[in-house]
């Protein structure tokens, strides 16, 4: 099965995620099917928080992919900001 999920990078105490569609027998930082974008929960100032390809999670969940549930958190409140912009 096909799980759409954060993998962690950056160094210690600065964590940067990769959005991406992988399998769900790997491990959380290994190979993965697709970047789909990343998450930074530190940005600051101009920096995007959150920057992902809409048509591709869209194609991917279309697929029968799952979402974690950070996952669709993060993509529930993108929705929600686009929609007040």
């Amino acid at each position: 099965m096909v799980v759409i999920r954060l993998s962690r990078g950056g160094s210690k105490k600065r964590p940067f995620y990769h959005l991406v569609a992988a399998d769900k027998r790997r491990a959380r930082d290994s190979r993965y099917i697709e970047r789909l974008g990343y998450y930074n929960p530190t940005a600051r100032g101009q920096e995007l928080k959150l920057n992902f390809n809409q048509e591709r999670v869209d194609y991917w969940l279309g697929e029968g992919a799952q979402a974690s549930d950070r996952v669709k958190a993060l993509l529930k409140q993108a929705k929600k900001d686009a929609a007040s912009a």
